[in-house]
């Protein structure tokens, strides 16, 4: 499956071992180890992220398929939110002339969030852009319970943004509402809301100290290693479920135009 890199300001992360290295104004080296395409954090809660316009000139310079998310918050109006992403991406399309056709456009909703939060940030960006976002959610039990919990209506709007998952370990998200997903499969039951995924953030990080170590899915068929190719660092590691040519077509259904 198609390989896509998620980055933010956090992002390079500090070197653990010898190999190749990358950074927001080279990231050849995540070409080179088989990387389709990038997704750079926008923003987050009312305040943008000084690295994505870097991030997205560099991937598209080396031919990866450039995508921005924004990380909703409850602290601030949804809609504010959805317009300071909008913003962002119109700026950024107009910021340079573009190999790629269309800019990915994903919203990153807090596990806290209510359900019209994350309906009224959708909304506003397809209003805007004619665009439907993509939705990532992490392995959160307050998401599930609401997501799964919605009136049909409001789930019939939910499931017009494609599922991006986050699961990075079998034995993840037990708690006394869920036990752990197990796999894909399993997390979407739990959502029991979309009929399968696009997206799976199966590689991240676990902080500890001050410092970042590789925390990647490893389990049952799905065998990946620590770190990505010969990176000398940990990166935020996706699957894109589908082909090359899917990934094409999907990128520029759910993107900003590009040219």
């Amino acid at each position: 499956m198609p390989q896509i890199v998620n980055v933010s300001a956090y992002d390079p992360k500090e070197r653990q071992r010898a190999g190749r290295s990358y950074s927001e104004h080279d990231v050849s080296a995540l070409r080179a180890n088989g990387a389709s395409g990038l997704i750079a954090r926008a923003g987050k809660g009312g305040n943008l992220d000084e690295k994505c316009a870097s991030f997205l000139a560099s991937a598209d310079r080396v031919g990866m398929l450039p995508g921005i998310y924004y990380r909703v918050q409850r602290h601030v109006d949804a809609v504010a939110q959805a317009d300071q992403f909008v913003n962002r991406a119109m700026s950024l399309a107009r910021s340079r002339a573009w190999n790629a056709p269309s800019l990915l456009l994903c919203g990153d909703f807090d596990g806290d969030l209510p359900l019209s939060a994350i309906l009224r940030f959708m909304e506003r960006v397809e209003s805007r852009t004619g665009v439907v976002p993509v939705a990532y959610l992490e392995n959160s039990t307050q998401l599930k319970q609401t997501l799964s919990g919605a009136d049909a209506a409001s789930k019939a709007k939910l499931r017009r943004m494609p599922y991006w998952l986050a699961l990075y370990a079998h034995d993840s998200g037990a708690g006394p509402v869920y036990p752990a997903p197990g796999s894909p499969k399993g997390l979407l039951k739990q959502y029991d809301l979309w009929s399968n995924w696009v997206l799976w953030q199966y590689g991240g990080v676990d902080w500890e100290r001050g410092g970042s170590r590789p925390k990647v899915y490893n389990h049952g068929r799905y065998r990946n290693a620590p770190y990505f190719g010969d990176l000398d660092r940990p990166v935020e590691r996706n699957v894109f479920h589908g082909s090359h040519t899917a990934l094409q077509a999907f990128w520029q259904q759910h993107g900003l135009r590009l040219k």
